[in-house]
């Protein structure tokens, strides 16, 4: 346990970062498997709307990834990797 005032204001911002990159990344997860779901719903359908769906989908994870980035979670070049990982799959359909 922490024995000075510094220590102890320490491993309280550290336990709030944690949780700040932990809604991060986990977001961008969960985000990244409902994409995956609904792009391979609108490979089958072809529809429109699954496709602005998609879309909206791939704009969400744009701005988790760049403000992520912005709060130093993700390194620019991992955002970079997983947002282009991301574009190309929806332009090879």
């Amino acid at each position: 346990m922490a024995n000075n005032k510094s220590a102890k204001k320490r491993i309280k911002i550290n336990k709030r970062n944690r949780l700040n990159n932990r809604f991060y990344k986990s977001s961008v997860r969960t985000l990244n498997k409902i994409f995956l779901k609904n792009l391979e719903t609108y490979k089958i359908s072809k529809n429109l709307d699954d496709k602005v769906k998609v879309q909206k989908i791939l704009n969400s994870i744009y701005s988790l990834l760049d403000k992520g980035t912005k709060k130093n979670v993700f390194h620019k070049n991992t955002a970079a990797r997983k947002k282009s990982k991301l574009a190309n799959s929806l332009k090879t359909i």
